[in-house]
């Protein structure tokens, strides 16, 4: 069993007794605390291993120990985790069930809401028509695509959110011992939040030894005339009929799966976008390789060093999206995927002295603010926007205060998915960045027809890719864009993350007949850099 004790004169006296004692002392770099265990025999350390670490103090100064404004993925995972050793656990999300403006967003966040889980439902159903298109090619006659139907499905996603919203809720959250209150929240000190009642509007005020806020981001528009008939990856997921025409106005992930989802489901797409080549981040030859492929095999239309400066409505309720050299493009809807902003509106972070940087809040590797009390995890932090690095933030927040662990945020070698058709799987260095961090490196990659696509005789080809340390031979980087990258490349993160060589990758049999055996059969390196210099072949 361990117990905590809040001093530090305690540990020095602690430390000058383990030998005698037998007794194990570690102290938190967050709370100061100091944890320990005597040595105890397997039977008694099994009896004791569900035993709660943490020893609530809320009852005596505070009403909570850890109060969570914000019930996405960071705020669930760390007040399900805090509970779970013992703290008392507060969250307010201002929704428990998902719908319309003006929240968008309930109980599990974006991702659950109107991000990552509709969308993945979306991409599912925008591969349909492809896969139909192929089966002539392995002897089925007929088959043609049929039509969509925008409401039906719409219908079914509508569903499947509310069973979600019911679990985060009545079970995930319930189950640990959390008080969740359907709520919004701001700060009114260090150590106090004012919260606000959605369904009956009473104000109160609670206070808490440490606060989270964990209220996500929020998608920005650019502010030109006519921007209040654009929408966002909110209001798509939620339009009443399918857009005959779409133009789709930015150059980052969210824009490129929704054009290729649209694209998919039918939808005439224009893809705007202001630089030279969309993914600006990604490695160079997947950026390359995906706008080869949608050229060739989606009808998509890619208006490269294009950006909107008007948009106009039209007495039929049409649009017409005006680029700023004076072209005109007629459209039945205009999404902008522009980049998101910190959702910190309302929050009152100045009545605590919570310093911000634009709309974010920047935090130290303890995900905790300026103000010792008041820490922030996910989006709103404009570190990796990405569900399960919020889920690590939030986890490693609730093991530092409440477990007794020393565990800062960790945001090297983070695996992630573009889900366009073809997918875009990618973890660690990208080649630009290996070349500039490690300065010499090997670059293995080969570009093919998938056995799949080869054999209908489709024009559709897969690129793999890996970086390679030249000093160490530790592989910094893997990128695939193929069928299910993102399956494919989440086993291999874990490789990368324990840092295996590329001889570990050569040691490891392949699976035959897949392409995912590329990533272990590929002997020789295509190029090399040298002191960040870019040598084809070795002397």
């Amino acid at each position: 069993m361990q117990v905590l004790y809040n001093t530090t004169k305690l540990h020095e006296i602690m430390m000058r007794s383990t030998r005698l004692l037998g007794i194990f002392l570690t102290t938190n770099p967050i709370t100061n605390t100091v944890a320990f265990s005597p040595r105890l025999s397997a039977p008694t350390r099994t009896r004791l291993r569900s035993s709660r670490l943490f020893a609530s103090e809320a009852d005596s100064k505070y009403d909570y120990d850890f109060l969570v404004i914000g019930g996405g993925s960071g705020g669930v995972r760390a007040s399900r985790i805090a509970s779970s050793y013992g703290a008392k656990v507060a969250l307010l999300e201002s929704r428990l069930t998902h719908g319309m403006k003006p929240e968008y967003s309930a109980i599990g966040g974006t991702c659950v809401n109107v991000g990552c889980v509709p969308k993945k439902l979306m991409v599912f159903a925008s591969r349909y028509p492809g896969e139909i298109a192929e089966m002539s090619g392995y002897g089925w006659k007929g088959a043609t695509a049929g039509e969509f139907d925008w409401k039906v499905f719409l219908e079914n996603k509508n569903k499947e959110i509310t069973r979600l919203n019911n679990v985060y809720n009545n079970f995930i959250l319930k189950n640990a011992g959390v008080q969740v209150t359907e709520a919004t929240g701001k700060l009114s000190g260090p150590n106090s939040v004012t919260i606000h009642e959605t369904s009956t509007g009473k104000t109160s005020e609670l206070t808490a030894k440490h606060i989270l806020i964990a209220v996500g981001g929020w998608p920005f528009k650019p502010n030109i005339p006519g921007i209040e008939h654009a929408i966002t990856s909110n209001e798509i997921f939620y339009l009443e009929e399918q857009p005959k025409r779409m133009v789709v106005v930015g150059g980052g992930f969210i824009a490129l799966e929704f054009a290729s989802i649209m694209d998919g489901l039918g939808t005439d797409v224009t893809l705007m976008y202001r630089g030279d080549l969309f993914l600006r981040g990604f490695d160079g030859d997947m950026r390359t390789h995906l706008r080869e492929e949608m050229e060739r095999n989606s009808n998509i239309d890619l208006k490269f060093n294009a950006y909107p400066v008007e948009i106009k409505k039209q007495d039929d309720g049409s649009l017409i999206v005006v680029d700023q050299d004076g072209n005109e493009i007629e459209c039945d809807a205009v999404l902008c995927a522009t980049g998101r902003k910190g959702k910190i509106e309302g929050l009152n972070l100045e009545s605590a002295g919570v310093k911000t940087e634009g709309s974010f809040i920047p935090v130290d590797e303890y995900s905790r603010t300026n103000v010792p009390s008041i820490y922030a995890v996910g989006d709103v932090t404009n570190r990796i926007a990405l569900t399960p690095v919020a889920l690590m933030e939030g986890h490693r927040l609730a093991d530092t205060l409440f477990g007794g662990k020393d565990r800062p945020v960790d945001h090297e070698y983070v695996a992630s998915t573009v889900f366009t058709t073809p997918e875009i799987g990618t973890v660690g260095y990208t080649e630009e960045e290996a070349a500039a961090k490690f300065g010499d490196i090997d670059v293995y990659k080969n570009r093919f027809r998938a056995m799949k696509h080869s054999f209908p005789q489709s024009e559709t080809y897969s690129l793999f890719k890996l970086i390679v340390e030249s000093k160490t031979q530790r592989v910094v980087g893997c990128h695939v864009a193929t069928d299910g990258a993102g399956e494919m490349v989440q086993g291999v993160a874990i490789a990368i993350k324990m840092g295996a060589t590329k001889e570990d990758f050569d040691n490891t049999i392949g699976i035959h007949p897949t392409s995912a055996e590329e990533l272990v059969t590929m002997r020789t390196a295509s190029y090399f850099y040298r002191n960040g210099v870019k040598v084809e072949k070795l002397e």
